[in-house]
């Protein structure tokens, strides 16, 4: 197993009496993609500043691409990473391009690439024109470009969506795709849960400082301990388990997620089925769930 590419060990960040974050545990490696999701003052933005090494934790340690994200050689590891923050500050009066190009000469890397970036993001069209008249989804493509400067193996991404159209939001996430394939672990942090569904390979839930949660889908949806609810229209009447609750032809039953299969097998017969439908809790859903538990 090889290292991982961000690595918190059991990291907690004090204020006086108050923990931001509290004995936090999270690994990402090369190629994964997580969402980091959580209400306002849950720690989020806590734990990306701990990994860019803007502030340093009081205790456990923070490790980035194998080293110490506040160490000595915490700005050789910097240039490696990626941040879109929440609110880019971009300068109204700059053109796209010269926004960029300031922010390659920030990062040491070459301008050269900068054209192609512009193209990736979809406003190349726009990049000599001054930053002032762009829309917020533009400003916040032009943010994601500047993110993806030295083609970063480790990217950090704040509310990454806010302000996006549909169309964007889709190619954004075809990026992150595209990144994570090429070895880069990416951190999603955003209130835009039903987005990460199809797009995160794990999510980390996090409440008042501490990690409530943190698994794939299937993985939450067990730990939520929320049930699959399974309605099926039959044909003519059956003589199904005392389980299933009848309304004429209509049969309900819920069943804990992972025993969805075996609630479909006692329905027997495919012929008598006139439709099927199956729901399991939504990522909404055991958010909620998540942060009705009390504090751990």
């Amino acid at each position: 197993m090889g290292t991982s590419h961000i690595a918190l060990n059991a990291v907690s960040k004090q204020y006086g009496s108050r923990f931001a974050v509290k004995n936090i545990d999270l690994t990402l490696k090369a190629g994964e993609c997580a969402g980091l999701a959580g209400h306002n003052g849950a720690g989020k933005s806590t734990l990306i500043k701990l990994m860019l090494g803007l502030i340093t934790p009081s205790a456990g340690s923070v490790r980035l691409l194998g080293e110490d994200a506040a160490g000595s050689r915490a700005a050789s590891v910097r240039s490696r990473i990626g941040y879109l923050p929440e609110t880019a500050a971009l300068h109204p009066s700059l053109t796209g391009r010269e926004t960029l190009d300031f922010y390659a000469k920030l990062k040491k890397q070459p301008v050269g690439k900068n054209a192609a970036l512009l193209e990736r993001v979809g406003i190349e069209q726009a990049a000599g024109r001054r930053v002032g008249t762009y829309s917020k989804g533009m400003r916040q493509r032009l943010a994601l470009a500047q993110a993806l400067l030295g083609e970063p193996k480790v990217l950090l991404f704040d509310e990454p969506t806010t302000g996006l159209d549909p169309a964007s939001r889709q190619m954004f996430y075809e990026i992150v795709r595209e990144l994570a394939g090429q070895g880069a672990a990416v951190l999603l942090s955003t209130h835009a849960l039903g987005e990460l569904d199809g797009h995160a390979d794990r999510i980390v839930v996090m409440k008042n400082g501490s990690k409530v949660a943190d698994g794939s889908m299937d993985e939450l949806q067990i730990q939520s301990g929320l049930p699959a609810t399974v309605r099926v229209q039959l044909k003519r009447p059956a003589g199904l388990p005392a389980n299933w609750v009848s309304d004429g032809l209509t049969y309900t039953a819920q069943c804990p997620v992972e025993r969805k299969a075996e609630l479909l097998r006692e329905l027997g017969s495919l012929d008598n089925i006139r439709q099927i439908d199956i729901h399991t809790p939504t990522l909404d859903d055991m958010y909620a769930e998540f942060l009705k538990r009390e504090d751990v």
